[in-house]
């Protein structure tokens, strides 16, 4: 089966597909993160936030390490976005990279930054959930990544259980992904608006994703060599620059009870105010042999 003709069935979810259409969406990744849909990578908590496109490659640096794949692999990108990932991938590894995105105008925006480069030989991008991956064979790949995508599914485990399915003996999984603690013990409303946030942006997994479950996910998949590493301390400068240009309007809008119309904006207010309460995490596993 060629890479053009795998269609998949893509899951109903208007609320994630109303999250990336809405304009705050569009405005707010277009002017703070030129596109892209994921954090960046500072040395340290005290790094200044800016410039900030130095640090969204060096995130994607650490997600290519993480990754350790030989180069020349072929790689799914399950989620991704616009395709700036898939095009860091593919340069420093000379991978071929598979996307895919339930998003139709992510889709389309990356073929076009695709073609801008000049990478179509490298990277095929289409319509697909990663909640329905039938029309793939199994042991296709080399390496799976997500890049802050498993937060949006209905069914992370059945997820993971078809990432081992496609991935080749040997192969890798890396996901960078978000968890959290107990929110039931947490204070009522950094626990609300982790909740709101979940709910607004469509991220129910992120719900069920307490410390370490993710790693006990991989485990019940089937992974091997399963390890989680705790980064989010090198995620705070961005956490402190969306705070500074969201506080004050989020104040008028949860004021005007209107907040949980503007969902990036409250999830850059609280985000930061409620940093001890959820970790950016890098999560590893691999088939056995």
């Amino acid at each position: 089966m060629s890479r053009s003709a795998r269609e998949s069935t893509v899951n109903s979810n208007p609320i994630l597909q109303k999250y990336y259409a809405s304009l705050e969406s569009r405005i707010g990744y277009r002017l703070f993160l030129g596109g892209t849909r994921h954090f960046g990578y500072y040395p340290t908590s005290k790094s200044l936030p800016l410039p900030i496109d130095p640090a969204l490659r060096a995130m994607e640096g650490q997600l290519y390490t993480a990754l350790n794949c030989p180069e020349g692999s072929t790689v799914l990108d399950a989620g991704c976005g616009v395709g700036h990932v898939a095009l860091y991938m593919a340069k420093r590894g000379k991978f071929q990279v598979e996307c895919i995105d339930v998003v139709a105008h992510h889709v389309d925006k990356a073929k076009m930054n695709i073609a801008n480069a000049g990478m179509q030989g490298s990277i095929t991008a289409q319509v697909g959930d990663y909640h329905h991956l039938e029309n793939f064979p199994s042991a296709s790949f080399d390496g799976i990544y997500t890049m802050e995508t498993l937060v949006h599914s209905t069914a992370p485990l059945k997820v993971l259980r078809e990432f081992l399915r496609l991935l080749k003996p040997g192969g890798h999984l890396a996901l960078h992904e978000y968890d959290h603690d107990d929110l039931d013990k947490a204070p009522k409303k950094l626990a609300e608006a982790m909740r709101k946030v979940n709910k607004y942006a469509s991220m129910p997994a992120n719900d069920s994703f307490e410390r370490d479950v993710l790693k006990d996910l991989l485990k019940e998949a089937g992974f091997e060599n399963v390890e989680l590493k705790d980064i989010t301390e090198h995620v705070v400068p961005m956490m402190w620059l969306f705070y500074i240009f969201a506080i004050i309007p989020y104040l008028l809008l949860k004021f005007l009870g209107l907040d949980h119309h503007f969902v990036n904006i409250v999830a850059g207010a609280e985000m930061y105010r409620g940093r001890s309460l959820w970790r950016y995490v890098q999560v590893t596993g691999r088939k056995k042999m």
